[in-house]
């Protein structure tokens, strides 16, 4: 933080939203919440930033695919809420797959998400995607070296395919260390009401931490094109992280009535 409070945080801390931040919660200091009160500043003008965008991908009929991948508890959840938090609920879609069913197994593997993209007018924000082929399946032995190789063989001409069918596709990977990884583990499993969270893939997911890398690199370096590049989000502090998200998400579609003096706001943590 900076050495002097200045005039701007003083009256951030006035208000009623800091008084009661900083008098409700124990062993939190001034810099702790003008951090959290700026997070919550910037992040109300992004989300009226997003309405406009919703709109503008409505009257326009647009089609958008945002893909969040990830580690376990690396924040996709967290960011999608950020985002979709003001959104028209009737015009997106979240999709967070669970395991494919027998007939799901007997298709072709990009079918059951092509079932999903968007209709004209629409946004669709997949949890988690096809690259669980990528990384999740191989690491956890859940598909065949072949099927793996037919789909690093095929994704790339599948995403062409639907970006020439005028979908506009935008890649989040959210990149965490793993001893925060191993905190917020801990943090979940230490919680009533999030524990249910904590699955058996998570319990490996640790000891599989260098064979999660090698697959994410395998990824990165065949899957980062020119028509569908990922867009690496650092993710240990998780506020950053979903402000980071949003401002790529309203840099990178050309919605109408754009504040390009919202868009060029720095913002500052500390």
């Amino acid at each position: 933080m900076k050495d002097k409070i200045t005039e701007k945080d003083l009256k951030l801390l006035n208000k009623k939203k800091g008084l009661k931040l900083f008098l409700s919660r124990e062993n939190i200091s001034i810099s702790r919440t003008l951090r959290y009160l700026r997070y919550e500043n910037r992040l109300i003008q992004l989300q009226e930033e997003l309405i406009k965008l919703q709109k503008w991908v409505k009257n326009n009929n647009e089609k958008i695919v945002f893909v969040f991948e990830g580690r376990d508890a690396a924040g996709k959840g967290g960011a999608i809420r950020r985002i979709t938090e003001h959104l028209n609920p009737r015009e997106f879609k979240l999709v967070a797959l669970s395991k494919p069913s027998d007939e799901e197994i007997g298709q072709w593997y990009f079918q059951r998400y092509i079932n999903l993209l968007p209709m004209k007018g629409t946004m669709v924000f997949f949890d988690r995607s096809w690259y669980n082929r990528a990384i999740l399946e191989p690491v956890n032995g859940f598909c065949s070296d072949e099927e793996y190789d037919i789909f690093m063989n095929q994704v790339n001409d599948f995403e062409r395919m639907i970006t020439e069918s005028g979908v506009r596709l935008i890649k989040f990977y959210f990149s965490i260390s793993k001893s925060e990884q191993e905190k917020r583990f801990q943090d979940i499993i230490d919680s009533p009401i999030k524990k249910w969270k904590f699955s058996a893939l998570d319990k490996k997911a640790l000891e599989l931490w260098d064979d999660y890398t090698d697959y994410k690199d395998k990824m990165f370096s065949k899957t980062n094109t020119i028509i569908a590049p990922w867009k690496v989000i650092k993710a240990n502090r998780k506020t950053k992280a979903r402000i980071e998200a949003i401002e790529h998400v309203l840099t990178s579609i050309p919605y109408d009535d754009k504040d390009l003096k919202v868009l060029k706001h720095v913002y500052l943590e500390d």
